[in-house]
């Protein structure tokens, strides 16, 4: 699960040990994955990892039905629980921020937000169109590990899609996995692809 989220094919920054986010990881430091991949692969089936924001520290006797790691992530007492704090902390290499499913290793990239941002985009053409999406645009910015679920989610709900994003790898990475069909930096392009896309019959791949 560890090398899974921070295979390339999932994380958006595994150099960085960022699954997702922006600032998501799955660990704290490299030195970090090593010491709990070694951890891992001697542990007992009467022993449990304990894992901080990150980082072994240490192995607890347990038994055979319990689980085999113990994660906590970014949990600061509630006077210091504040981002300028978790920032000094984290630059001093005492935390890391866990996200949701990066820190304690169950991400498995934009498929899991999938079908969540469908039932979203069908309500409101429910709600709002009659259920009659085709040719009805939605815009939206970010197509990270998470908003990159949006075009693949969109088109499924019968919407044409338009997203934007600050970082062009992102987009790469989306025209990949084939969760979009086109990427241009041109306003231009872009309107043409928009007219050209809502006259098509909606069709999902």
């Amino acid at each position: 699960m560890l090398l899974n989220n921070l295979n390339g094919g999932v994380a958006e920054n595994p150099d960085e040990l960022i699954v997702y986010g922006g600032t998501g990881q799955a660990a704290r430091n490299p030195e970090a994955v090593r010491e709990i991949i070694r951890c891992l692969l001697t542990l007992r089936e009467d022993q449990s990892l304990l894992i901080q924001s990150g980082k072994p520290v240490g192995i607890i006797r347990s038994h055979p039905e319990a689980p085999r790691v113990l994660i906590a992530n970014s949990n600061l007492v509630p006077a210091w629980a504040n981002w300028e704090y978790f920032e000094q902390l984290k630059a001093r290499g005492l935390i890391m921020y866990g996200q949701m499913t990066a820190g304690s290793w169950i991400y498995i990239g934009s498929q899991g937000i999938l079908q969540g941002t469908y039932e979203t985009f069908a309500e409101c053409g429910r709600k709002y169109f009659n259920g009659k999406t085709h040719g009805k645009l939605l815009v939206s910015g970010g197509l990270g590990g998470m908003g990159g679920a949006q075009p693949l989610a969109a088109t499924m709900a019968g919407y044409t899609f338009l997203g934007v994003d600050v970082d062009p790898e992102r987009i790469k990475k989306r025209l990949v996995t084939k969760y979009i069909d086109k990427m241009t930096d041109s306003y231009i392009e872009a309107k043409h692809w928009i007219r050209q896309s809502s006259k098509r019959e909606t069709h999902c791949r």
